[in-house]
């Protein structure tokens, strides 16, 4: 089988609970998408959250599908930058607890927050102050870092540091890796377009996108469409339609799955356990049907909790089904 390695932001999401939108009108948040706020904003951020007493959970959306594959016992790796800090710790021994090989770069900068803010909706929105994970840069980048993976999974949140991606991207390549990226947020798509098509069309080999990532990358509104127009340049396309399902393509080869109903609570980390899911079938030599249908499985069972930590006899529900999927 081969293993997977992800490269994200490395940060612990704090998670809040809302009771309407409120808040997210007066701390000037645009529900749904996600921003990057500096540390006066953090500090106003966290002082309005306190009051609805946030929990703490591994984040980053790489660092959640890494969390996916590692409960479903793919021993995976995870790439980023932390501080030497309470909140570096608790990622840390978080991600060795659940069996995630861990490949921290350490600095004096705390270590990154992602404000989480779910309404009743479930809908989630991100103020994140990425602290220490913005001072990654691509002299950090080593083949060491890659040695005995051969699938790397980039978050898109990255991208907008190009010469970090640049690197990341071709000494994976050099090494025969594959490559999947999560395009992240329609915002971060839409302001580097040009540059998300060029590592689309030159390294990338999987792309998970959303149906508003999918609109943005594309410029077409019909998700089929959007899918067609992605896999025109990568060997596998996906997009996930939230409610609705999800589909994906290669070459000839076209699925398409419909969602379960399920009481939705919060939809963080939803896309990053479907990519983790999906991962997980592919290699197992899965067809894209089957990569849809574990995606979908993990991704129904994260968004009926809080944050992202599932009891373990959940996952050991989860994993009994994804055999049955796979068999």
């Amino acid at each position: 089988m081969e293993k997977i390695t992800g490269i994200g932001n490395a940060l612990v999401d704090v998670l809040a609970r809302l009771p309407d939108d409120e808040l997210l009108h007066q701390l000037g948040l645009q529900k749904g998408g996600m921003i990057l706020i500096d540390e006066q904003r953090q500090q106003t951020v966290q002082q309005a959250m306190a009051p609805l007493h946030p929990q703490q959970a591994t984040g980053g959306s790489s660092g959640n599908a890494m969390l996916a594959l590692a409960n479903l016992h793919a021993q995976p790796g995870f790439i980023g930058k932390i501080g030497e800090d309470e909140m570096g710790r608790f990622l840390t021994e978080n991600c060795r607890q659940r069996g995630i090989d861990t490949h921290f770069f350490h600095c004096h900068n705390h270590t990154g927050v992602a404000n989480t803010l779910i309404t009743p909706d479930g809908e989630r929105t991100f103020a994140t102050c990425l602290g220490a994970a913005s001072m990654m840069n691509a002299a950090d980048i080593t083949d060491d870092l890659f040695r005995g993976y051969q699938i790397l999974h980039i978050e898109g949140y990255l991208v907008q540091d190009h010469e970090l991606i640049e690197a990341v991207a071709q000494k994976a390549k050099a090494q025969g890796m594959r490559i999947s990226i999560d395009l992240a947020s329609y915002n971060v798509v839409r302001e580097d377009l040009a540059f998300f098509r060029h590592l689309v069309q030159d390294y990338v080999d999987i792309v998970f996108a959303n149906e508003e990532e999918s609109a943005a990358f594309t410029g077409e509104s019909d998700p089929r469409d959007a899918l067609d127009e992605i896999a025109r340049l990568c060997e596998i396309a996906v997009v996930k339609l939230g409610s609705k399902g999800s589909c994906a393509k290669r070459g000839d080869e076209v699925a398409v799955v419909q969602a379960n109903h399920v009481d939705v609570v919060d939809t963080t980390a939803a896309g990053d356990f479907f990519a983790g899911g999906f991962l997980y079938a592919l290699t197992h030599g899965a067809s894209l049907e089957k990569c849809l249908l574990v995606g979908g499985h993990l991704s129904e069972n994260v968004i009926q909790i809080v944050g992202t930590r599932l009891p373990d006899e959940r996952w050991e529900y989860i994993n009994n089904n994804v055999k049955e999927i796979l068999k």
